[in-house]
Order: structure tokens, then C-alpha cells, then sequence
């Protein structure tokens, strides 16, 4: 491991002044939310900006000869959408005491509840020692910018989680495991004999419906059809109540940039396309993102998103699936609870000990939710 030395650290307003593959060497590409591609679309595209809440201000890291050996995907936010982690309380007890909560920081890949680390450090400087230098660089920042808090969302950085200027936030999420399946049945195999029949139920509905799926990468895909791909997905925000964040421009830049890392799967009837599932894959896990459909179709969605996965993930020897935040019909197909972790800097000393103690309190209430759901794991006991 090299000796850092000197290191500089620097904040740019786009992704465009940073080469796309000095960035992507820091992860290996490992996390497809986090190349460069990923976060410039964004960008180029409109999804972040002023107009949605994101305000590019990415932390660059530099050595004595102005190489990048660190990064993270910082933004300053002007509200809460798009996270997952879930403060609307804590920007309301500011109100209440007559204080601005935003605008903040935040480290995330935006829209993206996906696990991952959030200091992006180039493998052959990565250390203890610098991680910790980086953390207190992003703080120093967020002092410098007045901004009440700085959180890092989804983190799986052990320098993060182990911080004690940090308060952590723990949550849940529902991933599934390959347990070195060599086959979609040998994986059914591990379930008990009730959710088997039920998964064996679902697939043999969407069959008898006349539905046939395909899988398809990003980069294959016919360049017309993110146009559908993204009315879709509008539709099923629209359903929901939400805000659609992202464009149709997203989608097709995304498609011709890191379309290799892109997986669509779409339904068919009478050679009618009725729905498709967006995934994003990584080297190691494949992250379920987005869902639509023009018509219902009884265990159409649990097919598209869930199985389709699995089968995917086994095929490729890929070790985890996360298929999106929340949901615990989830369970049921295999989809255990693990924790996720949020860590969060607050500026104002009059509220970190009110916060840290809502936190110690939560995390007591996630810790027995999970446990209460581990209870009703779906798989065959050891």
C-alpha cells in the first residue's frame, strides 16, 4: 500500500470535470449507481439540479501530483425526496425551534436505496488513516457551508460506521443470499414445502395467463423502447403518489453508456409488451430499481421482479440481490431482513443528544422487528 502524503480535497458542481475513469477506478466499477456514467446522466439529463433538490457538490480527494485517490457523491439537498432515510421529524423539530434543517448535505447515489460504500477510495492508498482524513474533510466542508447536518445513506464503510463523530441509524431492507444454488430449484429446494407451492403457484399463473418473459441487457435493447420503459415507470410512480424523478433522456443515456450493467426484463402478450422490470448489475449483486405495467396480471410483478432476478442471479454466480427498499411480502420469496446503516453529522450541538437518543430508541424497535421477522423465514430450519 502506498504512503498518501500530501492530499488535497475539493468540491465540483459536475461530473464532467472529472474523468470518468479515474472516477470509476476508485470502485472498480463494482457498483453501477456509483460510475460516473451512472451520476453524470443524472446530471445531463436534469434529475439532479436546483429544480429537484440535488445540488451536485462532489468531494474530490487528490494526491501531491493531482491524482484522484478519493471521492464521494456529495449533494446538497434542499429537501428529503429521493433518500430512503426518512428525517421529515428532524427538519420539522428544527422548525419548531426556529432553525433552518435545510439545506444539508448528503452522500448518496440519488434516488437509489442500494447498499454500498460511500467513501470511494482508489485500493492502493485505502487506509484507516485516510478514510477517517476524508470524513473530517466532508465535515469541514459542511461547516464551511453553514448547512445544518451531513448524512451518509445506505454506508457500508466500516470507517463510517465506526466513527464516533457519526451518529448511526440502522434500518432494514430484504435481500436475498445465493447460497451456491446451483439451479432456480435447487433454491426452491431450501424453501419449505408451503412457500415452494406458493412461488410454483405465482410462476404457473403468469404461464397460464399466456405472459412470456425475456431478460435483455441495456445496451441490446431497441433505443425506441426506453420510451415505454419510461411511460411505465412514470405510470407506476403516478399510481403511487410520487414524484418521477427520473427522464426519459436517463434512461437512454444510461442504456448507451453503462448499458452492459443494464437489465431489462420484459413480459409479452400476443407479442405485446405489458410490463418490464429495471435492474441495475453488479459485480457482486444485482439491484432491482423500477416496474410497470399496462394491464394486471396475477403474479406478473412478483415474476418480473423477483424471479426473474433470482434465476438471473444464479445463472451469473452473482452473491445478493437487492431488490429496492421496503416491502415485506418480500420475505416470503426468499428476501431476508438485514440492517442497513445511515450515519449523520449534525452541526447544531442542541440537537444531537435529542436525536441520538431517538435513535437509540429506534434501533432497539428495528432490532425486534427483525428479529420478529427472521421468525418467519421461509426457508427450511437448519
Amino acid at each position: 500500500m502506498q504512503s498518501v502524503g500530501y492530499v488535497r480535497t475539493r468540491t465540483v458542481e459536475c461530473l464532467a470535470e472529472v474523468d470518468a475513469a479515474a472516477w470509476n477506478a476508485l470502485t472498480g466499477g463494482a457498483y453501477p449507481f456509483l460510475r460516473h456514467e451512472f451520476l453524470r446522466a443524472l446530471e445531463d439529463q436534469g434529475c439532479v439540479g436546483p429544480e429537484t433538490g440535488w445540488v451536485p457538490r462532489h468531494l474530490l480527494v487528490e494526491d501531491a501530483a493531482g491524482r484522484l485517490i478519493g471521492a464521494c457523491p456529495m449533494y446538497l439537498k434542499f429537501n428529503s425526496f429521493g433518500e430512503f432515510v426518512f428525517d421529515w421529524a428532524w427538519a420539522e423539530a428544527y422548525q419548531r425551534a426556529g432553525l433552518a434543517y435545510y439545506p444539508k448535505l448528503v452522500v448518496a447515489a440519488p434516488f437509489t436505496p442500494a447498499t454500498g460504500p460511500r467513501l470511494l477510495l482508489a485500493p492502493e492508498v485505502r487506509s484507516e488513516a485516510l478514510a477517517t482524513e476524508v470524513v473530517d474533510r466532508a465535515i469541514d466542508i459542511a461547516r464551511t457551508l453553514g448547512v445544518s447536518s451531513l448524512h451518509w445513506l445506505f454506508a457500508t464503510d466500516p470507517p463510517l460506521l465506526e466513527s464516533a463523530r457519526l451518529l448511526a441509524r440502522m434500518g432494514c431492507q430484504f435481500h436475498w443470499e445465493n447460497r451456491d444454488y446451483p439451479s432456480f430449484e435447487a433454491f426452491l429446494g431450501a424453501l419449505t414445502a408451503k412457500r415452494r407451492k406458493e412461488i410454483l403457484r405465482e410462476r404457473r399463473l403468469v404461464r397460464e395467463a399466456g405472459v412470456e418473459l425475456t431478460r435483455e441487457r441495456g445496451d441490446r435493447v431497441d433505443p425506441e423502447l426506453w420510451r415505454m420503459v419510461h411511460g411505465l415507470y412514470c405510470a407506476t410512480f403516478a399510481k403511487y403518489g410520487n414524484y418521477p424523478a427520473l427522464t426519459e433522456g436517463f434512461f437512454r443515456q444510461v442504456a448507451a453508456t453503462l448499458g452492459e450493467q443494464v437489465l431489462l426484463v420484459l413480459a409479452r402478450r400476443r407479442g405485446e409488451i405489458i410490463a418490464c422490470a429495471y435492474f441495475l448489475i453488479g459485480h457482486e449483486a444485482l439491484y432491482g430499481r423500477y416496474w410497470g405495467c399496462t394491464e394486471e396480471v396475477p403474479g406478473l410483478h412478483f415474476e418480473a421482479c423477483y424471479y426473474q432476478g433470482l434465476e438471473f442471479c444464479i445463472e451469473r454466480g452473482l452473491r445478493r440481490f437487492e431488490p429496492g427498499a421496503q416491502g415485506e411480502h418480500k420475505l416470503s420469496r426468499g428476501f431476508l431482513p438485514v440492517y442497513t446503516w445511515s450515519l449523520h453529522w449534525i452541526a447544531q450541538p442542541e440537537f444531537v443528544g435529542p436525536i441520538a437518543a431517538f435513535l437509540h430508541r429506534e434501533k432497539a424497535a428495528m432490532r425486534a422487528y427483525c428479529a420478529e421477522l427472521a421468525a418467519h423465514s421461509p426457508f427450511k430450519a437448519a
